[in-house]
């Protein structure tokens, strides 16, 4: 039946993250890191849930992006490269935030985010803001901090075997351009694609998974002869896309923003960068990039290197150095926007409050639990066991028999599972389970044989 309710909206911005992170904890989506030794700043465990729903999303973005596509191919690069690659790059010498102390307490922070800097982040004279922490206004100058995380290769801490674990995952695909090119036999245009783990020494993370030491990238470089095309119409198509991408995955297009960055603002190469940020609740932040890089980055691995990259046009016989223009996504700010788009709290008769996270299908940890009415009667255990063993062969599935029923449909709906199916007496009879949908909460008689495709038919 039919329960009919309203939507319930917290009162603060603040209140809904403090209700989304209790949520995440108390699932199993996210836990604080290294907590029961006190745990580290800011440093977080995607539990049964959250890794499974970050699995979801990484795999679409590489079967929407990848998969899908025939001018695009990936590669799963080194953690670790060759020191040299980063001073190529600019990483070494430029990869840095501005940084000030509050010398009374010694705290740290961004000086951008604080308004020690003006918008082309250049230091200003300030003197009218108080520290965070102890509300002093002694500070020390501006400086910038290196964000990049070194370790050390070999068996001495020398700076000869100094390393860094890769703060981002695109300067693989540039070294390694000609080899995947040849390799794929790709005529330009192309991509290459890579998602996984990058480091950076955030001198303030925070805001739950927002901000981290260590994250989920998942980006591209779409390579291209700038004689050939027009990187006016690949940097819209590729926008698009991501905005296709988005809408697929439950990122709430309402409150996401694709914002142009105006020049001094860009980096000195970019002809054109856009941030797609999104109306997280505790403020409007950057969610994903696009930009266009021309060949900077493929003409300082030549330099630095001595070695062309260079992409042959069979058609010319000339060497092209191939332009870029790069989507970039962080995993882990695709869960948060997906969490804060899909969580709601609603009033039901009665004053009751329900939670309830409105996940895609693709991207839910679970898509159908399997629950029997009773946990004490073998012959419903048994039914709905054997209804579990044939759906998780098609479908991310859950048995769950913990507690009555209203409980167990409460705590799937908190893990955002579409549907719950459970089997009762009558099924025992005639065949058919109650199929109960997430977000209306109606119910309904679906034959044992139809239920699989009765949910697919759901699903897509």
């Amino acid at each position: 039946m039919s329960i009919p309710y309203k939507s319930f909206m917290a009162e603060t911005k603040n209140d809904v993250m403090e209700k989304i992170v209790s949520l995440c904890k108390r699932r199993g989506f996210v836990f604080p890191g290294s907590d029961i030794y006190g745990g580290l700043a800011n440093s977080w465990d995607f539990g049964p849930y959250g890794s499974q729903m970050k699995k979801n999303i990484r795999d679409h973005w590489w079967r929407f992006f990848v998969e899908s596509r025939e001018d695009v191919v990936g590669i799963d690069a080194a953690l670790i490269m060759n020191p040299k690659v980063w001073e190529a790059s600019g990483h070494v010498g430029n990869f840095s935030d501005p940084l000030v102390e509050c010398r009374k307490c010694h705290s740290r922070f961004r000086a951008d985010h604080l308004g020690f800097t003006d918008a082309a982040g250049k230091p200003t004279e300030r003197k009218d803001i108080n520290c965070p922490e102890c509300g002093k206004n002694d500070w020390t100058e501006t400086q910038q901090f290196n964000t990049m995380l070194k370790t050390f290769l070999g068996p001495a801490e020398e700076s000869a075997n100094v390393a860094y674990l890769r703060p981002e995952t695109a300067q693989a695909m540039f070294v390694d351009f000609v080899q995947v090119q040849q390799t794929s036999r790709k005529k330009l245009p192309f991509g290459i694609a890579q998602n996984g783990r990058a480091f950076r020494n955030e001198i303030t993370p925070g805001n739950f998974i927002f901000r981290t030491r260590e994250f989920d990238l998942m980006e591209f470089e779409y390579f291209f002869d700038p004689k050939k095309s027009q990187w006016e119409e690949i940097f819209e198509f590729w926008k698009k896309e991501m905005e296709q991408w988005m809408s697929e995955v439950g990122i709430d297009a309402k409150k996401t923003h694709a914002v142009d960055i105006p020049d001094g603002e860009r980096a000195h190469y970019s002809k054109r960068t856009i941030d797609f940020e999104f109306d997280f609740p505790f403020g409007q932040k950057e969610l994903f990039g696009l930009a266009y890089r021309g060949d900077f980055d493929l003409e300082q691995h030549e330099k630095a290197s001595g070695q062309e990259l260079r992409y042959l046009d069979s058609e010319t016989n000339e060497k092209v150095r191939p332009h870029v223009i790069e989507p970039a996504f962080g995993a882990d700010r695709a869960m948060l926007a997906i969490l804060a788009s899909a969580f709601e709290e609603q009033k039901l008769e009665g004053d009751d409050i329900r939670t309830v996270l409105h996940l895609k299908p693709v991207i839910a940890p679970v898509q159908v639990a399997v629950f029997p009415l009773m946990k004490n009667k073998p012959e419903l255990v048994a039914k709905a066991r054997e209804i579990f063993t044939t759906l998780k062969k098609d479908f991310r599935c859950e048995f769950d028999d913990n507690g009555n029923v209203g409980k167990r449909y409460r705590r799937q709906d908190e893990i955002g599972t579409p549907y719950c199916v459970t089997v009762d007496f009558d099924t025992l009879e005639d065949g058919a389970v109650t199929v109960r949908d997430r977000d209306t909460m109606q119910q309904e008689r679906v034959k044992i044989e139809e239920l699989k495709n009765y949910l697919q038919k759901h699903f897509n």
